[in-house]
């Protein structure tokens, strides 16, 4: 008997011991959302509001002292009051000589785009031409050179003479002024797009219509809105100077007649709507820039 159920447990397999499958444990998330930094926000803000704040300040508080201490200069007060009743009925017309200043503005600006937009249709495919060819480049260098550094108001003459009317002079002048800026950064630009590129389309032979449109204008474009940007500053600059001289309407002789009117006021509020337009324009191409913008 002894024997038999000794020989029965000899005969059964090994037990391995199983340990019972581990129960999954529930992990926290550490990961927290994103909070509203309300305190960062607003110290961004701040540092970006309050430098251009204190210096409109100290630029208006040293006005107002200039203008307590000089004879028939009006304060910042003054100028606010008149200009409410300025921009009250900017579109009046009574008449050629007695305009609005919407008027005159929108005159200027139409001035201003003739000019700069028969600037920019023979500048930029010039500079393009200049930058591509050498002998080009060699052959109108000389001419650039020369007319370039000419004071703007010095064409107007010459318009006056060729032209024989005050509005063709006014945007004769605008033209020359701005060709320059869009001329040179376009040549610049298109020399300075990597030989390696040009010899590519060499070895394949491409066309040059090809060679433009696929190499050299995604590669020079903002050159070329850097020279369209200048080329605005300039031509807003010079409206204003050669409306002065030719009389009819626009911001530059509006200007011109409020000083003979003795009305200071008007002429510091123009001064504000130049440099703000001025502005406008610039901040507007430069958006242009950076859409465009491959870097």
């Amino acid at each position: 008997m002894m024997s038999a159920v000794y020989e029965t447990v000899q005969a059964q397999p090994d037990v391995k011991v199983v340990a019972p499958p581990a129960q999954p444990v529930p992990v926290k998330t550490t990961m927290n959302k994103p909070k509203f930094e309300l305190k960062e926000k607003l110290a961004d803000a701040l540092r970006w509001v309050i430098p251009p704040v204190l210096g409109i300040l100290a630029f208006i508080a040293l006005w107002a002292l200039v203008a307590q201490e000089t004879e028939n200069l009006p304060g910042p007060l003054k100028t606010w009051e008149s200009a409410k009743l300025l921009f009250a009925d900017p579109f009046y017309n009574k008449g050629p000589n007695d305009q609005g200043i919407g008027w005159n503005i929108l005159y200027s600006l139409y001035r201003v785009g003739i000019g700069f937009g028969l600037a920019a249709l023979v500048g930029i495919p010039l500079g393009f031409m200049i930058g591509r060819f050498k002998f080009l480049a060699a052959m109108t260098a000389p001419i650039i050179s020369l007319l370039r550094p000419v004071s703007p108001l010095a064409w107007l003459p010459i318009g006056l003479l060729v032209l024989h009317k005050a509005e063709p002079a006014s945007i004769w002048v605008i033209y020359i002024s701005s060709i320059w800026p869009m001329i040179l950064n376009t040549a610049v630009g298109v020399r300075q797009v990597p030989q390696d590129y040009l010899n590519v389309a060499r070895v394949l032979n491409l066309s040059e219509w090809k060679v433009f449109t696929r190499i050299l204008f995604p590669a020079v474009l903002p050159h070329v809105l850097t020279g369209v940007r200048l080329a605005i500053g300039i031509a807003w600059l010079v409206i204003v100077a050669a409306e002065m001289l030719t009389g009819g309407v626009g911001i530059g002789f509006w200007v011109w007649d409020e000083w003979n009117n003795l009305n200071v006021e008007h002429i510091i509020i123009a001064i504000f709507v130049v440099g703000i337009i001025g502005l406008l324009l610039e901040q507007g191409l430069i958006w242009i820039a950076k859409r465009f913008s491959y870097e």
